[in-house]
């Protein structure tokens, strides 16, 4: 056995040939981030596509989601990173300090990083939940030219209208006058600037500069962000392709595997 594996090895060097996957850090907006790189089978100075995959609010880099998508993409010939927003996870940062403006330029930052590796031709992004407010944010404010597909995964627009209200998460505060955190699941403190930030987040006008293609999967049974709040995205965004998943919840826990197969088809057609 460990025979064949040298010889396997052996191969791989001789023909420049490897997949791989890789933990790195890098700089965030609120210091390092933890992320994960997978490659496919690279061949000495082939590029491929990269997705940029982006948990959800209080979620991590290690979630069901990002993990299939990730083994996926590969399967397909795609790269991917998936890391820790500032305050989630691995990566460092206060999670009372977090907020959509600060995730967006972490996104940016780790758009940055990946766009400088070497064996990258082009990125594109997929984000659950505040990952596909972030997104979506991020690839209106960075444009069509540098951002080559879009999935949305129950994108939580709702949180503007949940900060209006006072309300996140069952989480009850005055929203014209927030405490200095609310005390949410686990013992996490959500900070006055997420709620104040999120108050006046211009969600929607954001996303609209992004003109590329585009893909939205949301659940009729999510009871965190209702599924309306998919469907404006694909009001928005003319020719975008949209998934009703009837019965599905927020994490799409009645069929996983077929929502990040749907995902992943459609990236494979924007990149492949």
């Amino acid at each position: 056995m460990r025979k064949i594996a040298i010889g396997l090895m052996a191969l791989l060097l001789s023909t420049g040939a490897y997949a791989k996957s890789e933990k790195v850090t890098l700089e965030g907006s609120k210091g390092k981030l933890a992320a994960v790189i997978q490659t496919p089978e690279l061949k000495a100075g082939e590029k491929v596509p990269m997705v940029m995959l982006m948990h959800g609010f209080m979620g991590k880099k290690e979630s069901p989601l990002e993990e299939q998508m990730a083994a996926s993409l590969e399967a397909q010939g795609i790269a991917s990173i998936r890391f820790d927003f500032n305050g989630h996870g691995e990566s460092e940062g206060d999670f009372q300090e977090m907020t959509v403006p600060n995730e967006i330029e972490d996104a940016k930052k780790v758009y940055a990083y990946v766009k400088a590796l070497p064996y990258v031709e082009k990125i594109a992004m997929s984000g659950h939940s505040q990952g596909g407010v972030v997104t979506a944010m991020t690839a209106g404010e960075l444009g069509t030219e540098q951002v080559a597909a879009v999935v949305l995964l129950a994108p939580a627009a709702v949180l503007r209208d949940d900060a209006i209200r006072g309300n996140t998460m069952g989480k009850v505060y005055d929203p014209l006058n927030p405490p200095e955190y609310v005390e949410m699941f686990g013992g996490l403190k959500l900070g006055r600037d997420y709620i104040q930030t999120a108050f006046w987040l211009p969600i929607y006008e954001t996303a609209a500069k992004y003109k590329g293609p585009a893909c939205i999967i949301h659940g009729t049974g999510d009871r965190v962000v209702p599924f309306t709040y998919g469907e404006r995205f694909h009001q928005q965004w003319p020719g975008s392709v949209y998934h009703r998943m009837e019965g599905h919840d927020h994490g799409f826990s009645q069929d996983l595997r077929k929502v990040t197969d749907l995902a992943v088809r459609f990236l494979v057609e924007q990149l492949k």
